[in-house]
């Protein structure tokens, strides 16, 4: 049986150039099997931020330019697990304008891509991204909230957004 993944603080990073987007087939874990942006797990001790700058290497072999990153999101992802328990996985989102390297495959994310942003893949990506995804791509900043079944194969009901003005956290 597939392990079950609990990830309580993440983020999710995308390179974005030219009216489009990078993204990646996940290897692994959540989202295995998807295209998904780039990120992971907050390690203690960091920020949002540095964790996202973090992932963006190690899943990409790119470094972030901080000063192109811009938060655009926090997206509270409800997670059942199989034995009916749940957890809260709560996703800083960045959108990334600049950066030095060559985005490349790695052991986490695979055949990285770049998307038109008006034609991505979501027949193949998270359930929920069709909904919040595009928002941001078309500049809003937003919080959201999406409830998934086990292993993340199906919304359970709504995914809600509201866009923000400005994001606190």
């Amino acid at each position: 049986m597939r392990e079950e993944k609990v990830l309580i603080d993440a983020t999710i990073c995308f390179l974005v150039k030219d009216g489009k987007i990078l993204l990646a087939e996940k290897a692994d874990k959540i989202g295995k099997g998807c295209w998904n942006g780039y990120g992971g797990g907050i390690e203690n001790g960091e920020t949002p931020e540095q964790s996202a700058v973090r992932e963006l290497e190690e899943e990409a072999g790119v470094i972030a330019d901080r000063g192109s990153m811009e938060k655009v999101a926090i997206v509270d992802f409800h997670n059942t697990k199989s034995d009916g328990k749940s957890f809260v996985c709560r996703c800083h989102v960045y959108l990334i304008k600049k950066w030095s390297g060559e985005p490349r495959e790695t052991i986490e994310m695979l055949r990285p891509t770049w998307f038109d942003v008006n034609s991505l893949p979501f027949e193949k990506m998270m359930p929920a991204d069709k909904i919040w995804l595009p928002r941001i791509l078309a500049g809003e900043k937003i919080t959201a909230e999406a409830h998934y079944s086990p292993f993340q194969q199906e919304l359970l009901g709504e995914v809600v957004v509201e866009e923000m003005e400005k994001l606190l956290m």
